[in-house]
């Protein structure tokens, strides 16, 4: 059987590149390992509740995210104004998270000092040490509260990881940016405010959405226009082997263990990068370490639900707690704060996050402890009362969840580089570079379908 393009991978990369090959009229066949299509997003609905156990929104951040939906004939849903809200933990209480500056001086999550300092950050000499850490940076240029009260609980909740570890060119590349470009966050950000937008670029709107009904649905979008039959579900990739220059041979093992051989121009892996030296060994004579040891925070999420509480906060995004407040999860989603039908009339729902890499030891947590943490913490922040009985509690876990760009990030992307110059048609995307949200996910999946679609129209042109 012959194909343009294995892929695989059916998780949100996967998928984004597959409908991007299918809309420009090229074959492609996805190889899914597990059972469901879709990675870590899925959509559970229960008891009137509906709740994920994998990432709960995505932000219109690319024009591809606008053109993926416009190319399904799916709409968003935007989040309510009440998302614009984010909470701080500190001390005994919530606190949001400013704004703006004059929210910044009000606050009681930064010091006197810090707020007298923030006024001369467009003055401060720019970075000269190119894998500076976020934390490192922000102490620089912000100080210390800033630090402990903003940048730490916003990485804890997009990376669940150490500020002062992940790397701000590979972790927050537009942060970077800023300083190297204009010397100042705060000059930047009026800079880019200022530039001219193109047409395309104003559709990135930066709007925080999911889907009504949640973000399986986009899943289910995006496998029926790529088309079932093109994606193979429980399919264990064997081996890949390159027979000439222009062709690869892949084999793998369906569900009852029988093997079939695929053959392509094109293979694209978005697999976890623990898994990409065992699927390209037989393919490649490089050094693989790069790839295997990159460390990814693990995860457990749990979704509660009272159909009645006796409980009040600013509605809002959700709810982060700094690491030197030293409780046990890392922050609370309040979802149907932000969109509509999660939770049953006059109901509310609650995702709360624990783990990561400062909390990795909670992994190995019974699911009546991991119940009894979750619970504990969300009474005790949210002044609930310990007689109230969740109407739903769903525990979700996921071992490699979330990779950590650390300072080898620039020797896996060299090996990346390398890999693909040396085998023409191998892609290797996933989360492995390029950023961790699904707006980086849909844009690097446009990104390599734009490739593959190039090379087989300059294929076709050399033919004729």
């Amino acid at each position: 059987m012959e194909t343009r393009t294995l892929i695989i991978g059916a998780g949100l990369t996967g998928l984004s590149t597959a409908a991007r090959l299918r809309a420009a009229g090229l074959p492609v066949c996805l190889l899914e390992r597990s059972a469901h299509v879709g990675g870590q997003i899925r959509t559970f609905r229960k008891d009137g509740f509906v709740f994920e156990t994998g990432p709960n929104t995505g932000t219109i951040a690319s024009p591809e995210v606008a053109e993926l939906f416009e190319l399904l004939g799916l709409q968003p849903e935007i989040a309510s104004p009440a998302a614009a809200n984010r909470l701080i933990w500190k001390g005994r209480s919530l606190h949001p998270l400013p704004r703006n500056l004059q929210e910044a001086i009000g606050t009681p999550l930064f010091s006197f000092r810090d707020k007298i300092r923030i006024l001369g950050e467009p003055f401060r000499a720019r970075g000269t040490e190119p894998d500076e850490t976020v934390g490192a940076m922000t102490r620089r240029r912000l100080g210390c509260s800033f630090a402990d009260y903003a940048v730490d609980p916003f990485l804890g909740g997009i990376y669940a990881g150490d500020p002062d570890r992940l790397v701000t060119r590979f972790a927050l590349p537009k942060l970077y940016q800023l300083e190297q470009q204009y010397g100042s966050f705060i000059r930047g950000a009026i800079s880019k405010a200022r530039a001219p937008r193109s047409e395309r670029d104003r559709k990135a709107s930066r709007q925080v959405f999911s889907i009504e009904g949640g973000l399986g649905r986009l899943i289910d979008a995006l496998t029926d226009y790529i088309g079932r039959e093109n994606i193979l579900t429980e399919s264990s990739v064997q081996h890949i082997r390159q027979s000439d220059t222009h062709t690869y041979s892949l084999t793998y093992a369906d569900a009852s263990g029988e093997e079939h051989t695929l053959s392509c121009r094109h293979v694209v892996s978005t697999a976890a990068a623990h898994l990409v030296p065992s699927l390209i060994e037989s393919l490649v004579t490089e050094d693989l370490s790069s790839l295997a040891q990159l460390q990814y925070a693990p995860m457990i999420e749990v979704a509660i639900g009272f159909r009645h509480i006796d409980a009040s906060h600013l509605p809002a995004f959700g709810a982060l707690i700094p690491s030197r407040e030293n409780r046990r999860i890392l922050g609370i989603l309040f979802p149907s704060d932000c969109f509509r039908g999660r939770a049953p009339e006059g109901g509310t729902l609650y995702t709360i996050f624990m783990g990561g890499v400062r909390h990795a030891y909670l992994w190995d947590c019974t699911d009546e402890e991991i119940r009894t943490i979750a619970l504990e913490e969300l009474y005790d922040m949210l002044r609930i009362p310990a007689s109230s009985v969740p109407d739903l509690l769903h525990i979700s876990r996921h071992r490699h969840a979330i990779p950590q760009y650390y300072a080898d990030t620039e020797q896996r992307l060299d090996t990346i580089r390398r890999l693909e110059h040396k085998h023409a048609g191998l892609h290797l995307g996933g989360n492995m570079s390029g950023g961790i949200g699904m707006a980086h996910r849909i844009t690097q999946g446009a990104e390599i379908a734009k490739r593959i679609i190039v090379d087989v129209a300059g294929s076709a042109s050399s033919v004729r």
